[in-house]
């Protein structure tokens, strides 16, 4: 981060004029709250290890603060945003503060949710304060549909940064958990306090690195069939697995027999299993007679 430009980064006053100056008002519906602390981005871009070779994909950008300080570090950024106003001021915010890389620097304009290309080269890497309600959704999005995502630090409400990097085991484990570490292994990677957004939330915030796995988890059965095992087991998370995946197998003694033949006990619940138990649950659907294929609990 050495080359920053002195200036280049956004600040309180910064944003807030920024803000004035397009009418914006962040909204409750979209989740926002802008990022208004310099030292919080450049913690960010260091704790996702942004280097020069980086392509970057940035979701929900805003008005510029982490973009500014991620462009300035890595080879080049896509930002993706669904906000018309903010959609069309980015590309001028960064011209103005960081001239020398705005030709580095591309716009898609479009929800996170249906993006299925973005231009130029493939992105490495994934920054991004998400919006607390729809964080899990399109960071599983991203990491499917861009395999080419090797490391992702998203930073979201602390409480769901406890569930996706939860262990089997844990209260908090869940879909969540067990989808993210289908493509990465997670941890948590730091707290994040409420002062350094504008408007403050009334929750803490955590970051989240995902690292991509090396290798896919080993397995016949194809990631649908698998996440629709773990959706049906966390469905009734109170429940025996024999009696949650009775939807899913067909009937209570067809979800036995796939548990059975998987090795795990039909006394177990979701919560204890690991993403690769739930692989092999799914491989041994169908050693008894079972019901429409895919069926969920």
């Amino acid at each position: 981060m050495s080359n920053t430009e002195p200036g280049s980064l956004l600040g309180a006053a910064d944003i807030r004029e920024l803000a004035a100056a397009l009418g914006v008002r962040p909204t409750k519906q979209r989740g926002q709250n802008f990022v208004i602390d310099a030292n919080t981005v450049r913690r960010i871009v260091r704790t996702a290890e942004v280097g020069p070779k980086d392509v970057v994909v940035e979701v929900g950008p805003g008005l510029g603060s982490l973009t500014l300080a991620l462009l300035d570090a890595a080879a080049s950024v896509i930002a993706v945003e669904i906000d018309d106003t903010l959609a069309g001021a980015l590309p001028a915010t960064v011209e103005a503060r960081l001239p020398a890389k705005a030709a580095s620097f591309a716009l898609v304009h479009s929800d996170a949710m249906l993006v299925r290309e973005l231009p130029g080269p493939a992105p490495t890497a994934l920054v991004a304060n998400l919006p607390y309600n729809v964080a899990v959704p399109v960071l599983l999005h991203m990491l499917d549909t861009f395999p080419s995502i090797e490391r992702t630090l998203v930073m979201v409400q602390a409480e769901v940064a406890d569930r996706l990097a939860a262990a089997p085991g844990s209260k908090v484990y869940g879909v969540p958990s067990v989808k993210a570490n289908w493509y990465a292994d997670v941890k948590r990677a730091g707290s994040i306090g409420r002062n350094v957004f504008w408007p403050a939330p009334n929750v803490d915030s955590g970051l989240v690195s995902l690292v991509r796995r090396a290798e896919p988890v080993k397995t016949t059965a194809s990631k649908k069939e698998v996440f629709a095992v773990v959706d049906a087991a966390f469905a009734q998370r109170r429940k025996t697995l024999r009696a949650a995946l009775a939807g899913w197998a067909g009937s209570a003694p067809a979800a036995e027999a796939a548990l059975v033949a998987a090795g795990i006990s039909p006394q177990a619940r979701g919560e204890a299993l690991t993403v690769e138990e739930f692989a092999r649950i799914a491989e041994n659907k169908g050693h008894e007679p079972k019901g429409p294929e895919g069926a969920h609990a």
